[in-house]
């Protein structure tokens, strides 16, 4: 597998990559539960315990058919330990796919309660694995990798151990340990959920192609409509990524063939639309979206296509209802840290991020936003090495790469500047109806650069060493004219140690 640099990721689209994972997997974590104790026929809340229980997202109806049998069940039965975690695990997953924050604290008191009536100690791994995933849920990603851990070490060989793990890591910028859990699962469990999450671990690392044949794989073993939809749509995210929106358009349209209400992928179709210029059509997709799965970072989105537009109105109430509301996604930090940034108070926006930053959550998005609200509060300085932060994990981003861009430009480092505003409009030219317009402008604004100019970021050895040899070449062949080889060597070791314009690694808090 070998890297691959020229990846994607809108910005939105990544801060909500964990909530897709989580809206479409939190029953993966409990065991086939239905059947054993309940004389009632098959039905769709047994279909959506089989789905879960074979590694398969749920389809909505079946999963809110589940939590009403579960509930109706607790009500003559209230002291099975194994129906509360499945019943809070439903909740969180109706709730992340949803958007409904109530839903949360219903999940917190169904696990609690299982582990009342069957504490950790004696074997209680489905409730450490719901509580787990509702901390995920929350973003609180320290309270997910507790009960994760606690839950593996209760059961090192029960895959669904891992998945949770896995974002929890992400979440706290630990990609190593991502990494080792995700080689674990695959040791444990094959299938489309473990291909799926595959894929997304090496879209993650810049692994593109590796990235694509997984996501195939996850789509040819997927065996339900459900599966299929999430599989056809994580396929147009990975197009869209690559600046590919026509195919990321027929990728999204064959999931809504699966499932038409699909949210995920009428987001991703409204994004592909915006970018081919079918712009009434993407406002449609925003709004079929936005009904079934009001996700902050889909109200950002629409509202941002509504602005570049000239819909002001529309604009400000897509952002107006993204400050009031509550939201039940592990994204709700970053994104309303993008919206302050952008359109309202990015002095809020630095002390939101900070905040989160502090409490470990050092995540590639959270990189990425602190260093763009530190930007646009006027500290570009202080923004760079969250910038370089960001763009230096292994993941290849228009709009991380405009920000590094953008930055650099406002401390006066005009190479880097004008080559990163270009590979961000390489990597995807519409990768945003607002940002990808500057970024041409940034890019014009600069000139063309002098090709007699020596970068002005750090040259690497093998540079520094061609540069000594042109030196002491011409010297030989022009005495006169070529000037003192010793003083081209100081000065190309010279231009190699320029300040790099800040602290290398970012201070917490």
């Amino acid at each position: 597998m070998s890297p691959m640099k020229s990846q994607n990721v809108s910005r939105v689209v990544l801060a909500s990559g964990v909530g897709a994972v989580l809206a479409a997997t939190a029953l993966l974590y409990l065991p086939e539960f239905l059947g054993r104790d309940d004389p009632r026929p098959p039905g769709p809340a047994q279909r959506a315990a089989s789905a879960a229980h074979a590694g398969a997202p749920a389809a909505l109806p079946d999963l809110l058919a589940l939590i009403g049998d579960r509930e109706e069940w607790l009500r003559e039965h209230p002291d099975d330990a194994s129906s509360w975690a499945v019943l809070g695990a439903a909740y969180t997953e109706r709730g992340t796919r949803l958007g409904d924050v109530r839903d949360l604290p219903r999940a917190e008191r169904a696990l609690n309660r299982s582990l009342a009536e069957l504490p950790a100690s004696r074997g209680n791994v489905d409730a450490q694995l719901g509580l787990g995933v509702l901390a995920g849920a929350r973003g609180d990603w320290t309270g997910a990798k507790r009960w994760g851990e606690l839950a593996r070490k209760a059961a090192p060989r029960r895959w669904t151990t891992y998945p949770p793990l896995i974002d929890a890591y992400n979440g706290l910028g630990d990609h190593a340990a991502a990494r080792k859990a995700m080689e674990r699962l695959e040791e444990l469990h094959g299938g489309a959920v473990v291909r799926g999450r595959a894929a997304q671990v090496y879209r993650d690392r810049g692994w593109r192609e590796d990235a694509d044949a997984t996501a195939l794989d996850a789509a040819a073993l997927a065996a339900t409509d459900a599966e299929r939809a999430a599989a056809h749509t994580r396929l147009g995210q990975f197009a869209w990524e690559r600046g590919e929106p026509a195919e990321a358009l027929e990728r999204y349209g064959a999931a809504l063939g699966f499932v038409r209400d699909h949210a995920p992928a009428l987001a991703g179709r409204a994004r592909a639309l915006a970018a081919l210029g079918r712009t009434d059509e993407a406002q449609r997709d925003w709004r079929g979206a936005l009904a079934r799965q009001p996700l902050p970072e889909y109200v950002l989105e629409s509202g941002e296509l509504a602005e570049s537009l000239g819909l002001d109105g529309d604009a400000r109430a897509a952002y107006a209802s993204l400050r009031s509301g509550r939201w039940a996604s592990p994204s709700t930090e970053v994104v309303r840290g993008l919206l302050d940034a952008d359109h309202g108070e990015p002095v809020a926006a630095v002390a939101r991020l900070k905040a989160a930053w502090a409490k470990g959550h050092r995540s590639v998005a959270v990189a990425d936003a602190l260093g763009w609200a530190l930007y646009r509060a006027g500290e570009p300085a202080e923004a760079l090495p969250y910038a370089r932060r960001a763009t230096d994990e292994g993941l290849r981003s228009a709009s991380f790469t405009y920000h590094l861009g953008e930055i650099e430009r406002a401390l006066g480092r005009t190479g880097p500047a004008r080559r990163h505003l270009a590979e961000a409009l390489r990597i995807h030219p519409s990768f945003s109806p607002l940002h990808a317009p500057r970024a041409r402008a940034a890019l014009v604004g600069l000139g063309e650069p002098d090709p007699d100019a020596v970068p002005e970021d750090a040259l690497s050895e093998k540079e520094l060493r061609e540069m000594k040899e042109r030196g002491k070449a011409r010297a030989a062949e022009d005495p006169e004219g070529a000037g003192n080889p010793e003083q081209s060597e100081q000065s190309a070791e010279s231009a190699g140690s320029v300040d790099p314009g800040g602290p290398e690694e970012p201070e917490a808090g």
